[in-house]
């Protein structure tokens, strides 16, 4: 996969960890509580100063109550609305 796409992508995963929190309607440092972390580890990733790995990724998600597969689900229609794709 080319440079190009890996950072477009990585900007929509950005994308979506925010939609996720705000749909929560809950703050930096509120989600930070939540997932027992620091308000600036959550702005890392949401800024992509910091990339989370898949198990993170299931953590955080496990912790708003949206199953990894869906999660992904949503991502995956994101990169196919952007890449001009569908599934």
């Amino acid at each position: 996969m080319p440079h190009q796409d890996i950072h477009a992508h990585r900007e929509l995963l950005k994308e979506l960890l925010k939609e996720l929190r705000h749909e929560k309607r809950l703050t930096q440092v509120d989600l930070a509580a939540v997932l027992e972390q620091s308000q600036s580890f959550v702005s890392k990733y949401e800024s992509g100063e910091r990339t989370l790995d898949i198990l993170e990724v299931r953590f955080l998600c496990l912790r708003l109550g949206v199953s990894l597969v869906d999660f992904c689900s949503r991502l995956e229609r994101k990169i196919s609305r952007a890449e001009g794709t569908t599934l």
